[in-house]
C-alpha cells in the first residue's frame, strides 16, 4: 500500500490527502470556469470566490463530521474538544463543506450581482469531478471500505485500519472498494450532465441542471451509504444519518427539475427566470438603444426636390406664382422711388 505521508520535515507532514483533495478543487474549479465562460460570464470569478469558499467549506466539512460522529453515539469530541479543531488529523465530511460552501458563495454572488443559478448549473458536474478526484486519497489513507467481498476487485485493508468488526478475519480478506465505487458513479453522473449542458444547451433552463445535480448525487449516495459500515445510523432505522440527507436532495432535485419544467407549479418559482443574467448586459443593452437612438435623430431627413428641367417645362406652375393674389391694400407691385416720398405718403392717407 502507499504511505499516506509523502514527506515529513519536523513536525510538519505533507499527506497525499491533503494534495490531492486541493487536485480535486482545482480541476473542479477549472471546469466552473469553463462552464461559467461559455455561458457568457466572466470566468474568472470563480477563482475570486474560491478565497472565501475554500476555508468556510472546510470548517463546514468538519463541523458536519464532528456532529455526525456524535450523532452516532461516539464520544471522542466530547470528550477532547480540542481535537475538533484539528482537521489535519483527518475527519471531514463532503455535506458539511457543500452546504457552508454553497452558502459562501450565495453571498459572494448576490454581493457582487451575479447570477446564482448560472454558476450553480457550472458547479454541478464540477463538483462530482472534483470529488472523484478525492475518492484516490480514501484509498491511500485505507478508509472508506465496505464490508467483506470474495468479488475479484475487492481490495486489501491493513489490520491498523480496519474497523473493529473486521479485525478477526484473516489477513487476505478482501473489501468492498466503497470509495471506487462512488467515484465511479460521480463520473459517470458528471459526462452526462456535461452531455446534456452541451446537447440540450438551448433547451434547457437556469436551475436544471444543479436539480439533474441533487438528483443524481442524492441517489448515488444513498446506494452507496449501504457499503458503508463505518457511518454512523440511526439505530431504530438502521440508516445512516448520511443517507437520509443524500435521499432528501434526491427528492429535492427531482422537485426542482419538475418545478422547472412546470410538471407542478410552486408559487416560489412563478418568478423563476427563464435566461441567465450576465453581469452588465442590462446595462450594455441600454447603451445600445441609446446609441440607435442617437442614429436616428441625427440622421437627416430626406427633403423632396423638383429637378429645374421640369420646373422649366411646367408654365402653368409659373404663372400660379406670377397670379398670386395680392394682399389688401396694395397698389403698387414696384417699389416707389426715393424722390417721390411725398406722392406716396399723399396716396395712402386718400385711400
Amino acid at each position: 500500500m502507499i504511505d499516506p505521508v509523502i514527506f515529513t520535515i519536523g513536525k510538519f507532514s505533507l499527506r497525499w490527502y491533503g494534495v490531492i483533495v486541493m487536485i480535486g478543487v482545482v480541476i473542479g474549479s477549472w471546469i466552473v470556469e469553463r462552464e461559467i465562460k461559455r455561458r457568457g460570464e466572466n470566468g474568472d470569478r470563480i477563482w475570486d470566490a474560491l478565497i472565501w469558499i475554500l476555508p468556510i467549506g472546510i470548517i463546514g466539512a468538519r463541523l458536519w463530521f464532528v456532529v455526525n460522529a456524535i450523532l452516532g453515539g461516539n464520544r471522542f469530541y466530547i470528550d477532547n474538544p480540542d481535537k475538533i479543531v484539528k482537521i489535519w488529523e483527518g475527519g471531514l465530511h463532503i455535506y458539511g463543506g457543500l452546504l457552508l460552501g454553497a452558502i459562501a458563495l450565495i453571498v459572494y454572488l448576490r454581493n457582487n450581482k451575479l447570477d446564482v443559478w448560472l454558476f450553480f448549473d457550472a458547479a454541478g458536474p464540477a463538483l462530482l469531478i472534483g470529488q472523484a478526484i478525492g475518492r484516490i486519497a480514501n484509498f491511500i489513507n485505507q478508509e472508506l471500505y465496505g464490508p467483506p467481498t470474495t468479488l475479484p476487485w475487492g481490495i486489501p485493508i491493513d489490520m491498523v485500519h480496519r474497523l473493529p468488526e473486521f479485525r478477526n478475519l484473516s489477513e487476505a480478506t478482501r473489501f468492498h472498494p466503497t470509495f471506487a465505487y462512488e467515484m465511479l458513479w460521480n463520473l459517470a453522473v458528471a459526462g452526462l450532465l456535461i452531455w446534456l449542458s452541451h446537447r440540450f444547451e438551448k433547451e434547457l433552463k437556469p436551475g436544471a441542471l444543479f436539480a439533474g445535480w441533487l438528483m443524481f448525487a442524492g441517489i448515488g449516495r444513498v446506494w452507496i451509504e449501504y457499503f458503508r459500515p463505518d457511518q454512523p445510523k440511526i439505530e431504530a432505522m438502521d440508516v445512516s444519518y448520511t443517507a437520509i440527507v443524500a435521499g432528501l436532495m434526491a427528492v429535492f432535485g427531482a422537485v426542482m427539475l419538475m418545478v422547472r419544467y412546470k410538471a407542478i407549479n410552486l408559487a416560489f418559482a412563478e418568478n423563476w427566470e427563464e435566461e441567465y443574467q450576465i453581469a452588465g448586459q442590462e446595462k450594455l443593452q441600454e447603451e445600445e438603444i441609446d446609441e440607435e437612438d442617437e442614429l436616428v435623430e441625427e440622421e437627416p431627413v430626406p427633403v423632396k426636390k423638383t429637378p429645374r428641367a421640369q420646373v422649366k417645362a411646367d408654365p402653368e406652375k409659373k404663372s400660379v406664382k406670377k397670379s398670386a393674389p395680392r394682399k389688401a391694400g396694395s397698389t403698387t407691385t414696384k417699389k416707389a422711388p426715393l424722390n417721390t416720398k411725398k406722392t406716396t405718403t399723399k396716396t395712402k392717407k386718400s385711400q
